[in-house]
């Protein structure tokens, strides 16, 4: 595996390793999600009603399993299967992760939302640089 790979492996696992650790601190609101379970899943998180048993129901549910926290674990297995495949992720994906963790993290300081950043960075940097041939090969270099 080249440099782009390497780049967008550590990308991914920066990616998968934030948005499972989100996922995880969801769960430690043991809580309102032992509330889901006995109460049934089925419409667990209302959208209409007041109280602050709802109020914590949505704010459990946006914290954890609708937050980003899943397509940003998506985002990175996708980005780790096409390193694996020597393809690049494009750098306009890398350059709108980086924004969303930047923004995140000026909002809500201090947050791990710099680390995301990073990977964002990663990708951009993979996209850029590509595996170059070796002196003499006739393969010319692609930016996708």
């Amino acid at each position: 595996m080249g440099t782009r790979g390497q780049l967008l492996r550590w990308a991914s696992g920066i990616m998968v390793g934030l948005g499972t650790g989100h996922l995880l601190l969801t769960a430690m609101d043991r809580e309102t999600v032992a509330g889901w379970v006995e109460g049934g899943v089925w419409a667990a998180v209302p959208l209409t009603g007041g109280g602050g048993e709802s109020l914590a129901n949505q704010l459990t549910f946006w914290a954890g399993p609708g937050s980003f926290a899943v397509p940003l674990i998506l985002l990175g297995c996708l980005t780790w299967h096409l390193a694996g495949r020597g393809v690049a992720v494009p750098a306009g994906i890398g350059w709108g992760l980086a924004a969303w963790c930047l923004a995140g993290g000026v909002l809500l300081v201090p947050s791990p939302y710099f680390v995301g950043a990073v990977a964002g960075l990663l990708v951009v940097l993979a996209s850029r640089r590509g595996d170059r041939p070796a002196a003499g090969g006739g393969a010319a270099r692609v930016d996708l």
